[in-house]
């Protein structure tokens, strides 16, 4: 039987959502550049889809994080999975927005949090971790405690565990590079040859790009 690791993984390559482009890198928010990029917002778009992401984030809320009184999701990735959890374990919603608004009550939480609450935060993807902390720090200002994290997806950098290490905050993913890269391989999905530019990338990452 797989596992949900490798079986989002196979999901994830089945819709596209996983970009390849050596010779064209991406650049992430926080200024690296990447020949690797995991849009897995592209799970909204397919029912069956969205309801495994969602299935998947409440079993694991509710087998490792015990009592929750609220979900909030990180801006805007997952403000649509956490909307769904939330209302799947029947919890207050809120989402955390990268930085307050520039009008109105220019909120940073979209929301409401009493002081105490017990939170889990859902988030689409975390690279350096550095957003997603970001909107830790906002829930725990507001008197809340965030108990942890459920994410989609991680590219597992070393950077990122320390971060959220440092943090104390316990992260739980759906899947992970190593292991979309396996089936990304296995599949045909990608070929051999793009294994050494993937793999030099990973080594340095907030550097690979410096050549190009």
């Amino acid at each position: 039987m797989k596992n949900v690791e490798r079986l989002f993984a196979e999901k994830l390559l089945k819709v596209k959502a996983i970009k390849l482009q050596p010779n064209n890198p991406f650049t992430w928010a926080s200024g690296w550049k990447s020949p690797f990029y995991c849009d897995n917002r592209k799970t909204l778009s397919y029912p069956t889809l969205r309801n495994f992401v969602k299935t998947e984030i409440t079993r694991i809320i509710m087998e490792q994080f015990g009592a929750v009184d609220a979900i909030a999701g990180v801006a805007t990735g997952a403000i649509a999975q956490g909307a769904m959890v939330a209302d799947a374990l029947n919890l207050p919603f809120v989402y955390v927005r990268s930085k307050p608004k520039d009008h109105g009550l220019e909120n940073l939480i979209e929301g409401e949090l009493r002081p105490g609450m017990k939170v889990v935060v859902v988030e689409d993807l975390v690279s350096t971790g550095g957003s997603s902390l970001k909107a830790v720090e906002a829930i725990r200002r507001d008197g809340c405690e965030v108990i942890g994290m459920v994410a989609s997806y991680t590219y597992g950098f070393p950077v990122a565990e320390k971060a959220f290490k440092e943090a104390k905050v316990k992260l739980v993913t759906l899947t992970n590079y190593e292991m979309v890269l396996e089936e990304a391989l296995r599949t045909g999905y990608i070929e051999e040859g793009d294994i050494d530019t993937l793999n030099q990338w990973r080594k340095d990452p907030a550097h690979w790009g410096d050549s190009l």
